[in-house]
């Protein structure tokens, strides 16, 4: 693993260099139609293609599912990868070496190459594994998973194994210092080392990659703590990492749903019976970082808890974690179990047929969040509604901006009686068209959405409002702070195509407007742009400059200007002659 950031200028230069037609189409095949290639989308089901890849903007758009993006976002998408990892395979595909800060004179920390630490893992993994087959310890091992029904199959599909009860099983085999560092053996206070894992069934974690990062081991006998995981190390982070992620994707590339559970043994039973999408956190609560990491793969995620009270609070506390990340599109269902069943008993008692029934009728998040709250509230008195909205707002003010938080806070007013709370909705920073009465959509599009488009999708047409010589200062309009943002990065970085405009706004607050800018369908031929840009361009200024002169003549009547603001008035109103 090389050392340093990847800088900027590298990541423009490699999406310039790699035409994003041949890396989409090297996996979904394209069909030319106009100017513009299509597929079937790879991010949902449909029977006609929506896809859309464009050769010049590099850039791809889905008119049914919405996802789009330039080249890196393709990458991270499909192969669900995060940014670095899709830069690393986007260089790769064009044959050439990723670049690192320090290799190119900016000295950065020294980072520790970690892959070694890797393939220890993947080796403790196989040893234990084999200790399972051929230690003779390990028979109530495999008794216990012949209890629970886990075949053969199974077992190697997940690498189960079997940690001996020596205390230096593995010291002896490998590493001192690395067995250390991953958390497999434990210091002694008074010098040398032990293993941390004995006598136990070991489930080794691995993540997306493959690569195993941690183990949890159940024990076999009353000793306690029945399971044990790995500690934090430089490979593992429970609150990154979830159970089960990998063997689920490589079963199912994109599932319907993922079904959180609670332990190691629910997923790994769970398979045995063909419900090969569960996971389960690795003795920690759900965080905000595995609801999103789940997110990536699924557009719907299932929590499976026990139906007692310690598995309604868990349901309860993970409220802030899901709330957070539950952007439109996105679902998430909470499913209680039957006092003492737990998944592995509920569907053998049932079948799979009636337990995925179970998971499709699960209560929906916006159901079960107003059913827990106002369990214990009385609705029929003012107290008990204002109760309800000061527990129900703290919650819904976590939900990104979106319709899907429009309809909680709609809710809300419904059940309390209010009518009309504040629901801090954030309206769009470039309501650029006419809303129809009481609908909010778009009947036309104005010149400042127009020209915006046209900049984000042909950045060189910059190089125009530079000849044009703007006063920016005296311009005012919808979304013109944005505009000056987009021309400054552009002036900046001179990307050559949307796609390397776009990557420079990644992360950004508008980077969905602007993608959404990016997709918009203008309609302009190819020998127009430049006219309806400058056409767009007057239109703005004409507008801007009236908004102003109306301004200053309010002020002027209401409290009065000063010498500075007469000037631009008299400047306005002599340059609108």
């Amino acid at each position: 693993m090389m050392s340093g950031r990847i800088p900027s200028s590298f990541i423009n230069d490699l999406l310039a260099r790699v035409d994003i037609v041949d890396l989409i189409d090297s996996r979904v095949p394209l069909k030319k139609t106009g100017s513009n290639y299509v597929a079937r989308c790879p991010f949902h089901t449909e029977k006609t293609p929506s896809f859309s890849v464009s050769a010049k903007k590099q850039f791809f758009h889905c008119f049914g599912c919405g996802a789009s993006g330039n080249a890196i976002t393709f990458l991270m998408d499909y192969n669900h990868l995060d940014f670095v990892e899709a830069v690393e395979d986007l260089a790769a595909f064009a044959g050439i070496e990723v670049q690192r800060e320090k290799d190119v004179g900016i000295e950065q920390p020294e980072k520790k190459d970690i892959s070694h630490l890797y393939n220890l893992m993947g080796s403790v993994a196989a040893f234990y594994a084999e200790q399972l087959k051929q230690n003779p310890e390990a028979k109530k091992a495999v008794e216990y998973l012949k209890v629970r029904g886990v075949s053969g199959e199974i077992a190697k599909s997940f690498m189960l194994g079997y940690a001996p009860g020596d205390w230096n099983s593995l010291s002896g085999r490998y590493d001192t210092k690395d067995l250390l560092e991953t958390g497999m053996l434990v210091a002694r206070d008074g010098g040398g080392s032990y293993d941390r894992f004995r006598g136990r069934i070991m489930f080794p974690i691995r993540n997306k990659r493959g690569n195993v990062v941690g183990f949890g081991a159940r024990v076999l006998d009353d000793t306690l703590p029945k399971y044990l995981n790995s500690p934090e190390t430089s490979l593992f982070s429970k609150s990154n990492e979830v159970y089960g992620l990998y063997e689920l994707l490589n079963a199912k590339q994109k599932p319907e749903r993922i079904l959180i559970v609670e332990g190691y043994m629910d997923v790994v039973a769970l398979a045995q019976f063909g419900i090969n999408y569960a996971v389960a956190a690795l003795g920690t609560a759900i965080s905000k970082a595995h609801v999103d990491l789940l997110f990536r793969f699924s557009k719907e995620i299932v929590f499976c808890l026990d139906g007692d009270s310690a598995g309604r609070q868990a349901a309860w506390r993970a409220m802030e974690s899901v709330f957070s990340s539950v952007k439109d599109g996105r679902i998430v269902k909470m499913m209680l179990l039957p006092h003492q069943h737990d998944p592995d008993s509920l569907v053998r008692e049932e079948g799979v047929d009636k337990f995925e029934q179970r998971m499709a009728g699960a209560a929906t998040l916006s159901d079960y969040f107003f059913g827990q709250l106002t369990a214990d509230l009385g609705l029929g008195t003012v107290e008990g509604r204002a109760q309800l909205v000061e527990k129900a707002k703290r919650y819904l003010e976590l939900l990104p901006y979106g319709v899907f938080r429009e309809m909680m806070f709609a809710k809300l007013e419904t059940m309390s009686g209010m009518g009309s709370l504040d629901v801090l909705s954030k309206k769009a920073k470039l309501n650029f068209g006419r809303p129809r009465k009481g609908t909010g959509q778009v009947m036309r599009t104005s010149p400042a959405r127009v020209a915006l488009a046209l900049l984000v999708q042909n950045p060189e047409l910059a190089d125009l409002l530079e000849q044009e010589d703007m006063d920016w200062s005296h311009l005012d309009f919808p979304g013109c702070e944005i505009f000056r943002e987009i021309m400054s990065v552009i002036l900046r970085q001179n990307p050559p195509n949307a796609s390397v405009l776009l990557e420079q706004l990644r992360g950004h607050p508008d980077e969905k407007l602007v993608n959404k800018l990016a997709t918009m369908e203008l309609l302009v031929p190819e020998d127009g742009v430049k006219a309806e840009f400058l056409g767009a361009i007057k239109a703005i200024v004409s507008g801007s400059r009236t908004i102003r002169i109306e301004k200053l003549i309010d002020k002027e009547q209401s409290e009065g200007l000063d010498e500075s603001e007469r000037t631009l008035l008299k400047k306005l109103l002599s340059s609108s002659n």
